[in-house]
């Protein structure tokens, strides 16, 4: 059994099998190895690296910084990796990836090219069946998610589309060859956080470009430059104080939060604040003010403050009223951190259509039509996100005890007790899945969490003398109502985002991560082992 090899695997028994070679699949590997635990790996792709390894559009990069967007669980990997950018881009990321894989060996444990079709749950035998796309069958003791939270590449169904005589891509399914856009004209349909990202590349390479923005977001800039070795090295001799820094930050963050309220300062202090943090980039301007989160009015006067800052950019005070959101609170999306994204409307091969103004109709052969008229390009770049967090899941058809699919019980939207285990499913855990920090948090101090904490329950479980775990119902009905309750206090419930599955049409609304904090969230799980699992059963 060879991973990636050709043909299925009949009749394969595992302790663990994991779905996805991403970060999260990668260190669980590691983890169930150091367990003793037999597993298998099942990826999509053809190498390691999740979203990263999709991910490839021009100007992908990660907007957490390089030295906090990396694993802790190994001291001699956290010294030998030298990160070259204050900001990584995809391509280093990947790299860093497969340096992981190469070091622990991973991918003897991975089928690549391989994905999940099904997987059902034995009540008689207390082992999950799982099948692929290429004909494995196999069974395991444990089935682990480790599908990421962005990996259903979402692609509107603009009538025409088929008809398109061009190229068209997905920023989420970028060619890996690359794609030469010099001199070409380009639709690029999507303002979000890889439109962010990809239009001011895609403007220096082509001959123009057209920007179809349904929705304004607000962006920061990142200030990305190259990491000072002086920098790497002070990191690297502090690690151990910043990771647990980290670990019990609101966010998962270095980010220095300022507790008082904006409504409290005085104006010249507010500009001051403001700017030392726009100056500083990335998410610290999140941190100005401790009421900018939960109060609308201290809320907008931040949003005001880069409404400001994108008119002092962008020349034409039209396209800046156009670039400057006015229907969400800052940061009750996903914040936005960019390189010359506003400036580059400044260019004079640069189109900004307003689509609320004037939708599009239909994609045609030559172009996009919108009610305003047609807009002939030769590539289409779509830029419209994913089925973010339960997407990836709900695309395997998973069914539990009973015979019950977890589409069906998630038809309303997730239930999940911690955002570890949904009810109904033993022995099947999601890491960060709905319920859990998440989205909300850097993804890697939020997944090594999750990991450490299912490897230390499977341990205590095999020396317990327990074949399976479950959520309790109650206590997920409980867990549920906390996290709606919590978002409740703050203001993401009042944008459209993909954190409610409003991108999606007719996916329910629901806050789908925990907004809590990564720190107390840390805490409730810590406090939920140390209890002997309260709020799950167990069976011997």
């Amino acid at each position: 059994m060879t991973a990636g090899g050709g043909g299925g695997e009949p009749g394969a028994r595992y302790d663990a099998v994991v779905i996805g070679a991403g970060f999260s699949g990668m260190y669980m590997l590691h983890r169930l190895r150091g367990l003793g635990m037999s597993a298998r790996v099942y990826e999509a792709g053809d190498g390691v690296g999740g979203t990263w390894y999709w991910n490839r559009y021009p100007g992908a990069r990660c907007d957490v910084e390089s030295v906090q967007y990396s694993y802790s669980f190994d001291e001699d990997l956290e010294q030998e990796w030298e990160w070259s950018e204050r900001y990584p881009s995809q391509p280093e990321i990947l790299r860093y990836a497969e340096h992981v894989a190469d070091r622990f060996d991973l991918r003897r444990d991975i089928r690549f090219g391989t994905r999940v079709t099904r997987a059902a749950y034995d009540g008689s035998t207390r082992r999950w069946r799982v099948e692929t796309d290429r004909g494995d069958r196999v069974e395991c003791g444990f089935l682990i998610a480790a599908v990421g939270c962005l990996s259903a590449a979402r692609v509107p169904g603009f009538p025409g589309a088929d008809s398109f005589r061009g190229a068209s891509y997905h920023t989420g399914r970028w060619p890996h060859e690359g794609v030469d856009l010099t001199g070409r004209r380009v639709a690029v349909i999507g303002t979000g956080s890889s439109g962010i990202q990809a239009i001011p590349v895609i403007a220096g390479q082509a001959a123009h470009v057209t920007v179809f923005q349904r929705t304004p977001n607000f962006s920061l800039p990142a200030w990305n430059r190259p990491l000072d070795p002086e920098e790497a090295r002070w990191v690297k001799a502090n690690y151990a104080a910043l990771r647990q820094d980290m670990r019990t930050s609101p966010v998962g963050l270095l980010v220095a939060f300022n507790d008082r309220s904006v409504l409290e300062a005085g104006e010249e202090e507010r500009a001051r604040e403001f700017e030392a943090r726009w100056a500083e980039g990335g998410f610290a301007f999140l941190g100005a003010y401790g009421d900018m989160s939960i109060d609308p009015e201290a809320n907008e006067v931040a949003a005001e403050f880069v409404r400001g800052k994108i008119r002092e950019i962008v020349r034409d005070p039209e396209v800046a009223e156009r670039l400057s959101p006015r229907d969400h609170p800052i940061g009750s999306k996903r914040i936005c951190v960019d390189t010359g994204y506003y400036s580059t409307y400044n260019r004079p091969n640069v189109t900004l259509v307003d689509v609320r103004r004037d939708p599009i109709k239909e994609i045609t052969p030559t172009g996009v039509r919108t009610a305003g008229g047609h807009h002939s390009v030769d590539v289409i770049v779509y830029a419209t996100g994913y089925d973010a967090m339960t997407g990836p899941l709900l695309a395997v058809d998973i069914t539990g005890e009973g015979g019950r699919s977890l589409r069906d019980k998630w038809r309303a939207g997730p239930r999940a007790y911690l955002g570890l285990m949904t009810a109904g499913f033993p022995n099947l855990f999601t890491i960060t899945g709905p319920g859990s920090p998440s989205v909300l948090s850097n993804m890697l101090v939020s997944i090594e969490q999750h990991v450490d904490w299912i490897a230390d329950c499977l341990a205590r479980l095999r020396a317990g003398g327990i074949a399976t775990i479950d959520a309790d119902p109650a206590a997920e009905d409980a867990w549920v109502a906390h996290v709606n309750e919590v978002a409740s206090y703050t203001l993401y419930p009042r944008a459209d985002s993909w954190y409610m599955g409003a991108n999606i049409p007719g996916k329910p609304r629901v806050f789908m991560p925990y907004a809590g904090g990564v720190g107390a969230y840390r805490q409730k799980c810590d406090q939920v082992a140390a209890d002997g699992y309260e709020g799950f059963v167990l069976s011997a």
